[in-house]
């Protein structure tokens, strides 16, 4: 019953003990693999924090369940799109679609469910942040297809994860566009590294099906390279800092964050055994980005 669980899943307990039928809607959304929604969370929660939203705690919540549900639909659309290609890979062959036991149909029904789910989050926010998110749908619908024709999907990935930094601001206030510029640069090349690294695992298969990523692009030069978007990340957040609000104390709020992400660059193996631990623990890398922007969004500095 459980043999369809792919090796990264989390929770695997809980989802062993849930129907098959409903375990592979709950494999189709990803929710066994919560680390999505936290990465495409963080930064709606920076953009909230930055902008000096700290007490907004009900839009907070609401964003998440938004990066959830939305991050359930994107990774549905994705299954569908590239079903044909996943067969061929070793680490997605069993996904729901893939293998056939969950039908186009049935994952299209629950791709609109998950994305009314995702209206009703939109519902809550306010007209001119309603329009930013929804001008992400083009970007949305794109990436799938970035794979087939770039070395550089995850500089696409970028855009999308990155786009609740835009929607957090926009809903708190719309000044500033400097700040929130670079605060969504910073996070784009966040993602860029964060993925490339998560693209390590599956160099092989993407070799040989014709897929292209970032980490085969780089080759042997994979930890340069992701260093080196981190460190594109870090110039973008400290003068995003600095612009909102020219204080030490508001930079030094970004080390932590900058410690955590060296400490993945200088860690990260060349044969990638351990991307699968570093990606995940950018989801410690969100949390101290976050309470970086709640530092520096505060008032009273």
């Amino acid at each position: 019953m459980t043999e369809h669980i792919v090796p990264d899943s989390e929770h695997r307990g809980i989802l062993a003990a849930l129907p098959a039928r409903i375990r592979d809607f709950a494999l189709l959304a990803r929710f066994d693999r919560p680390i999505g929604w936290w990465l495409l969370f963080w930064p709606c929660a920076w953009g909230v924090l930055l902008a000096g939203g700290e007490h907004r705690l009900g839009l907070i919540a609401w964003l998440l369940l938004g990066a959830i549900a939305m991050r359930g639909a994107g990774c549905v659309y994705n299954d569908l799109v590239d079903a044909d290609l996943d067969r061929q890979v070793a680490r997605t062959a069993s996904r729901p679609v893939a293998s056939g036991r969950v039908s186009r149909r049935a994952a299209w029904a629950w791709l609109l469910l998950l994305c009314l789910v995702g209206l009703a989050v939109l519902l809550q926010l306010r007209l001119p942040a309603q329009l930013v998110a929804l001008a992400s749908i083009a970007l949305v619908a794109a990436y799938p297809f970035m794979k087939r024709v770039t070395w550089w999907p995850q500089a696409w990935l970028g855009l999308v994860f990155s786009w609740g930094a835009l929607v957090g601001w926009t809903e708190v206030r719309g000044d500033e566009l400097a700040v929130l510029v670079t605060l969504y640069a910073g996070s784009v090349f966040w993602v860029i590294g964060y993925d490339t690294i998560y693209a390590m695992q599956d160099r092989e298969d993407d070799a040989l099906v014709g897929i292209r990523s970032s980490a085969l692009r780089l080759g042997g030069n994979v930890r340069g390279g992701v260093a080196a978007f981190y460190l594109a990340a870090l110039a973008c957040w400290v003068l995003a800092v600095w612009l909102l609000r020219a204080g030490w104390l508001a930079l030094a709020a970004l080390l932590p964050v900058a410690l955590h992400l060296a400490w993945q660059a200088a860690s990260l193996r060349g044969d990638g055994d351990n991307a699968l631990a570093l990606f995940r623990s950018n989801r410690m890398a969100g949390l101290l980005m976050a309470l970086a922007c709640w530092v520096a969004g505060n008032a009273g500095l």
